[in-house]
């Protein structure tokens, strides 16, 4: 059970023209094509969006929040209203 021979893929060919006919398998095959350009063009795309992604990335430390910056009220005062709804 090794590789197929010619004559197990002239059987294969002939079942497709069979259940498809001949008029249909071109036209499949020519979508099949199609398909498969668009996909890889998309695929090239995406590569390319990838790289210029990670050529432009501007990196920044982040901000920590702490209790000693001066900038930063801790205080939160609590309305009368908002202990009603709770």
């Amino acid at each position: 059970m090794g590789a197929l021979s010619w004559w197990h893929w002239a059987i294969v060919l002939v079942v497709l023209v069979v259940l498809f006919g001949s008029k249909k398998l071109p036209e499949a095959a020519r979508g099949l094509g199609r398909s498969m350009r668009i996909f890889k063009s998309e695929m090239a795309e995406m590569t390319k969006d990838g790289d210029k992604d990670k050529t432009h990335v501007d990196v920044q430390a982040p901000h920590e929040l702490t209790t000693s910056d001066p900038d930063v009220d801790v205080n939160v005062t609590v309305s009368d209203e908002t202990k009603k709804s709770a």
